[in-house]
């Protein structure tokens, strides 16, 4: 068999282990390696379990959830390159000594998931000189626009009726599941994906408004495409209600000090992440795709070499 004919064997085989259940070993933390220079300042999240992997987080002023999506074992043995490929939040409201800091990762490209309501609100990212963004809208159901009416409304009646009962954690839901039902959705993702693999591309940044949703699920997906095990893909999902918790609560207690919102607790599903959120997407993909390795082929359209860039590039 040719090199290349084994190489795509060895991608379609890694990306069918993805699918189903892992051994223990495959958990087991990876041995510590010295950080480059411009990612000495990371420090770890709290973690479930004394085993798992260093997130490595960007600590910036202007944003609370930007991290390294590299450091990670995969259950073949490698581990995910470190300085290449970067997830955050709206980066609308760095200041000066973050966009110094943002230039000491040596981005070549920024990619932003804002629908323009967001753009509009939020402002546009700020970005070293020569950096520019690509903005490549992915779909929230209307989930800022309805965050802004509730909030302007000003009426604990109405938010009650619009976010209470449940109805913010099924709209949550909802959005997850157009993740992979939507076609326009699923071509931003694989776009976005196939540069990643691209080898010419130096490091990449990607992120939404909150860095959870949008950007959480194009980086479990990722993550698992590069074998990386699905509790640790997990895990680096749910780690943005470690990294925004108190943003988040924050802005909750402006909002009742400010009178906006008599039960500004009625947020707390839109600001979480939750693992029934990323089922959501999880068990559309499967009832739509059969498994996570169809959603990678025929919903985002990655064929076996550009699942082999990824490796490639991405796993040493």
């Amino acid at each position: 068999m040719s090199r290349a004919r084994t190489r795509l064997a060895t991608a379609a085989a890694v990306a069918a282990l993805a699918i189903g259940a892992l051994p223990a070993s495959a958990y087991a933390a990876p041995a510590d390696s010295a950080a480059s220079a411009r990612h000495q300042h990371h420090r770890p999240a709290q973690h479930r379990d004394p085993l798992a992997e260093t997130i490595r987080q960007i600590p910036l002023q202007g944003a609370v959830n930007v991290r390294d999506v590299g450091g990670y074992r995969t259950y073949t043995g490698g581990q995910v390159r470190q300085g290449l490929v970067y997830r955050s939040d709206a980066l609308s409201r760095l200041t000066a000594a973050d966009v110094t800091a943002v230039a000491g990762l040596g981005l070549t490209k920024v990619v932003d998931f804002r629908i323009p309501l967001e753009l509009q609100y939020d402002g546009a990212d700020r970005l070293p000189s020569g950096l520019s963004v690509t903005s490549r809208p992915i779909s929230d159901l209307g989930l800022y626009g309805t965050l802004v009416g509730a909030i302007t409304a000003g009426d604990p009646v109405k938010q009650e009726q619009m976010l209470g009962g449940g109805r913010a954690e099924a709209y949550m839901r909802d959005i997850y599941r157009t993740f992979v039902t939507s076609p326009e959705n699923r071509t931003q993702l694989a776009t976005t994906l196939r540069e990643i693999a691209d080898g010419s591309q130096g490091p990449l940044l990607y992120h939404c408004t909150s860095g959870k949703d949008r950007t959480g699920w194009l980086s479990y997906v990722l993550l698992r495409a590069l074998a990386v095990p699905q509790e640790t893909a997990e895990r680096d999902y749910l780690a943005s209600n470690t990294f925004r918790a108190a943003y988040d609560a924050q802005l909750r207690a402006v909002l009742k000090q400010s009178g906006r919102m008599q039960n500004p607790d009625l947020l707390i599903p839109l600001q979480e992440v939750r693992q029934d959120y990323l089922d959501a997407a999880t068990g559309q993909l499967e009832a739509d795709y059969g498994s996570f390795y169809g959603y990678l082929t025929q919903g985002l359209g990655l064929d076996l070499r550009t699942l082999v860039k990824l490796q490639d590039k991405l796993v040493r």
